[in-house]
């Protein structure tokens, strides 16, 4: 499956549209990726345990991503939590969801390298009791030097059928494989639109 080109309306999640417009405001400000500096929402604690941060390391298909910050809700989403929180950072994504996992969700981390722009994804998989449940991913750049050097993602589940469990979700048992609906790159011009009363109506062009 290709990776379409979209504007932030294909992005769900209400908190994810939030911290997407967070990192577009940061890239108006140069009209280049930002820097890590640069992204500091200040709704961003809440969120903490639907997130994932990134050191990218080394670049194009040859950059692994090593984790520096796991959600605790993540943990538990791809069945990590029984591993203490001090040993589930400092290492790399492939070693820690393994190489199934890592082989559905690498082309949107590489995406995001070789573009610089934020890579939205979902997939539907199905908990332990059969219930569908649509998995959105949001992956944001940070560098410098035209290089991507952080990525920032953050992840949420929903299910039209109601509650749901999160345990070991994205786990290896086959009827959890993903489907893949959306994959794409957040690259046209777009209004941001904000939860916040102060929204701005300014248009950011991503070319």
């Amino acid at each position: 499956m290709q990776f379409a080109s979209a504007d932030p309306s294909v992005v769900k999640s209400i908190r994810q549209r939030y911290l997407l417009n967070e990192w577009l405001r940061a890239f108006g400000k140069r009209r280049t990726m930002p820097p890590p500096g640069d992204f500091e929402p200040e709704q961003v604690a809440d969120e903490l345990i639907d997130m994932m941060h990134y050191e990218v390391v080394g670049q194009g298909d040859g950059a692994r991503f090593l984790i520096t910050h796991e959600g605790a809700r993540l943990a538990t989403t791809y069945g990590s939590d029984h591993i203490e929180p001090a040993q589930r950072t400092n290492r790399y994504l492939d070693d820690a969801i393994g190489p199934e996992r890592y082989a559905n969700v690498v082309a949107s981390y590489r995406a995001c390298v070789a573009r610089q722009r934020p890579v939205y994804s979902i997939s539907t998989v199905q908990d332990a009791d059969g219930k569908d449940v649509s998995y959105e991913r949001l992956l944001m750049p940070f560098g410098r030097d035209d290089a991507v050097t952080q990525i920032v993602g953050s992840f949420k589940s929903i299910s039209i059928e109601g509650g749901f469990k999160v345990s070991n979700l994205m786990g290896l048992r086959p009827k959890a494989e993903p489907v893949i609906l959306v994959r794409a790159i957040i690259d046209r011009a777009f209004v941001p639109v904000s939860a916040d009363a102060h929204s701005s109506d300014e248009v950011i062009d991503l070319d």
